[in-house]
């Protein structure tokens, strides 16, 4: 007798995969794509419809190791993995190392399930501690630079303008010199202090998308005017756990970073800002043996030239920088912001595709004292 095929079946197992954190495509003959899980959508930056017209041989570069893993799947009948593939798709800007797990879909003997699991989200956790701690090595630094710097150069300021009133214009010119820098060299220290501040601040709920909102009209009102912005939100996203004002510093220092990396004579320039809900990532809290949830997912994306390679690695270390004028202390800053928050910020940088996301916890109520 023959087997009759279950449908139902079939829609439970695509509603697990579905559900996944990590991407999953189904392919078929020919290495058609039939199936492509949300974390799919987002890890080739492309809907499911528009991957469903594609072949794996258009995700993925010419030769590459995936490709003989889904027909060694479909000539074997047995599951296949492999460890640390790079995954490159030059038409999509992937350059990325990932775990891949293969094996026959029950329902479809021809159909390989292909998961893949990025080893960079561990690894870049790993950095964003080593990030982290780098941002608090600084903390005595900026205490000690507060008093032994900022003291002396207050009376070097005050000489340089007495000075000031009794030279000619020649010489007036190298007193303000003085006074010039001496600010600089103020502003510096005080952005360093900033590491130096271990204050409680006081956190709530805070809606994400209000905060970004508020970044997006403050840099459309100035250094960001010349810059198409857009928007990919996900409107049910629930409320972080956070302080306001330090979140819009924070993103303010990110979308001010990428207007400054498409720069002022680009005609085509935009930054695009998303949120989305990421189930799954999970890292342990700074002195305690807990593992926190980072859910919540914030992006930052630009189409500038992206970031040196030989930078990539360093990028929030303090003191790294690849503007000419720059104190290389904004992104330190903005790592140490998010760790005291609970969560980390990553970089994924290729030329024309820049994005810096940021994970972070659920607000989580507690419950109302009862007495």
């Amino acid at each position: 007798m023959e087997e009759r095929h279950d449908p139902l079946s079939d829609l439970l197992e695509i509603q697990a995969l579905n559900v996944l954190p990590m991407p999953v495509l189904v392919i078929g003959e020919g290495h058609g794509i039939l199936y492509a899980n949300t974390a799919a959508e987002d890890f080739f930056q492309a809907s499911a419809l528009v991957l469903k017209r594609q072949r794996l041989d258009d995700l993925v570069a010419f030769g590459s190791p995936v490709l003989g893993l889904v027909e060694e799947v479909q000539r074997r009948g047995a599951s296949v993995s492999e460890y640390r593939l790079e995954l490159a798709s030059p038409r999509l800007g992937l350059d990325r190392i990932v775990d891949v797990f293969a094996s026959l879909l029950p329902s479809q003997p021809d159909a390989v399930v292909l998961l893949l699991q990025e080893r960079t989200i561990a690894e870049k956790m790993d950095r964003q501690l080593t990030h982290r701690g780098a941002a608090r090595s600084i903390t005595a630094l900026g205490a000690m630079l507060a008093h032994e710097i900022k003291n002396p150069l207050s009376g070097i300021r005050g000489a340089a303008q007495l000075l000031e009133a009794s030279v000619g214009d020649d010489d007036r010119l190298l007193t303000q010199l003085i006074c010039d820098e001496a600010d600089r060299i103020v502003k510096l220290v005080e952005r360093v202090e900033l590491f130096g501040d271990e204050r409680p601040s006081e956190r709530g709920p805070v809606n994400v998308h209000d905060v970004l909102d508020h970044v997006k009209r403050l840099a459309q009102s100035g250094f960001a005017r010349h810059i198409r912005f857009s928007e990919a939100y996900d409107p049910s996203l629930p409320p972080v756990a956070g302080n306001r004002d330090q979140l819009v510093q924070v993103l303010l220092n990110l979308v001010k970073n990428a207007a400054e990396a498409i720069g002022q004579d680009a005609m085509d320039g935009e930054i695009t800002l998303t949120t989305a809900y990421r189930p799954g990532i999970r890292m342990q809290a700074p002195g305690s043996g807990a593992r926190l949830a980072l859910p919540l997912e914030i992006g930052v994306r630009d189409n500038g030239p992206g970031v040196p390679p030989d930078l990539h690695q360093l990028l929030f270390d303090p003191f790294v920088t690849t503007k000419a004028q720059g104190s290389g202390l904004g992104l330190a800053l903005v790592a140490k912001v998010i760790g005291d928050h609970g969560g980390i910020v990553e970089c994924e940088s290729v030329p024309r595709r820049t994005t810096f996301r940021i994970r972070l916890p659920l607000h989580e109520a507690k419950p109302s004292q009862v007495g």
